[in-house]
């Protein structure tokens, strides 16, 4: 057998053996198929507080539907499912407990939760500043930018701060002590702290 012929076999033979190896048609990987669920809550979903006010409504049922405040146990009361709660949820949260509830009541209920006022996301100024008050809590808000929302200090104050905060966490109300001289000076700007709803400011 010439050498010519020899690699004519062994060629063949590659060929038939890659054949033979190949996967399938059905066996190959197809594209994957992904699905992106659009109802899932952003992860800075505002949550209901208490003091805000709702307006739910039950579509083509208006005896169902009512604007309530949300009260100080964090429910409200609604026709027909009585006191539910509502604090900490997130209106997207409350209308899928809400549609649940009502299903006993009626076929295929179109529930909506809007939130008419918020009044629970606010802190509190007093003490020596131009205007006391309670003042509406934006994202990200610092001790600085609530002062100047009371319209800064008065000549007595002492240009220090005291925070007076709410022990959510079962320690315990908490008490700050803050020099805004330090903050200002930029010696101390850990000292602006970001504020949560129902802080207290007491400016001295």
């Amino acid at each position: 057998m010439g050498t010519r012929t020899l690699v004519t076999l062994f060629v063949a033979a590659g060929a038939l053996l890659s054949t033979v190896l190949a996967p399938p048609a059905a066996a190959q990987k197809s594209p994957v198929s992904v699905t992106v669920r659009t109802d899932q809550e952003p992860a800075n979903a505002y949550a209901i507080g208490i003091g805000d006010v709702l307006e739910l409504t039950v579509w083509k049922n208006p005896e169902l539907s009512v604007v309530v405040p949300v009260r100080p146990d964090g429910r409200v009361s609604v026709p027909l499912l009585g006191d539910i709660q509502a604090a900490g949820m997130t209106p997207l949260a409350l209308k899928a407990t809400l549609t649940e509830g009502f299903k006993e009541y009626v076929t295929a209920p179109g529930v909506s939760v809007v939130i008419k006022e918020i009044n629970s996301r606010k802190v509190f100024v007093t003490g020596e500043v131009k205007t006391p008050g309670a003042f509406d809590l934006q994202p990200r808000t610092k001790v600085m930018q609530v002062l100047a929302l009371a319209g800064g200090l008065t000549p007595y104050a002492k240009g220090r701060v005291v925070l007076l905060r709410d022990g959510r966490d079962g320690k315990g109300d908490k008490r700050f002590e803050i020099s805004i001289a330090g903050i200002i000076s930029g010696k101390s700007p850990g000292d602006n702290l970001v504020l949560l709803p129902g802080d207290t400011l007491v400016v001295p």
